[in-house]
């Protein structure tokens, strides 16, 4: 009988639980509307690169210029960051954030990316392009804070 008792209050336990946080995500969703339908309209991709062994750095200063300059001056490019394989340097991945879908094709028209792609065509020797859904992110708010001040 005791046991029956045990098995029926965690159950109601879990049960409360599972309310309590599926109110708790509820009410954090409604404040984050707005946030969170920017998020759902963002075009995110992965793009994997091979490069040519005996062109990798020409090809990530090439990256470099046109991954700073898109985000400087193009407001629907959010972010980059492009990151090599630490065991095979010629193997880069990079994790590209657009506003929308508009502004993607938008950024594939501007000069620096069409100088970008002419820079690197004989640099490349394979690219995969991945089209993915942003399902979450976290990140420390003082790293922000402190990207800033460095700049001032």
């Amino acid at each position: 009988m005791k046991r029956i008792f045990k098995q029926k209050n965690m159950h109601s336990i879990q049960k409360g639980s599972l309310i309590f946080i599926a109110a708790f995500c509820f009410f954090m969703f409604a404040f984050k509307k707005k946030g969170m339908s920017q998020q759902n309209n963002q075009m995110v991709r992965l793009a994997k690169i091979q490069v040519d062994p005996l062109q990798v750095e020409n090809y990530n200063t090439a990256l470099k210029i046109q991954m700073t300059t898109a985000v400087r001056i193009e407001p629907g490019v959010l972010t980059y960051y492009a990151v090599s394989d630490k065991h095979d340097p010629t193997r880069i991945t990079i994790l590209e954030i657009y506003a929308d879908s508009t502004a993607y094709k938008l950024h594939i028209e501007t000069p620096h990316f069409k100088k970008y792609k002419a820079t690197v065509q004989d640099m490349v020797k394979s690219l995969e392009l991945i089209d993915v859904n942003l399902i979450g992110f976290a990140r420390k708010p003082e790293l922000v804070h402190r990207k800033k001040s460095s700049r001032e």
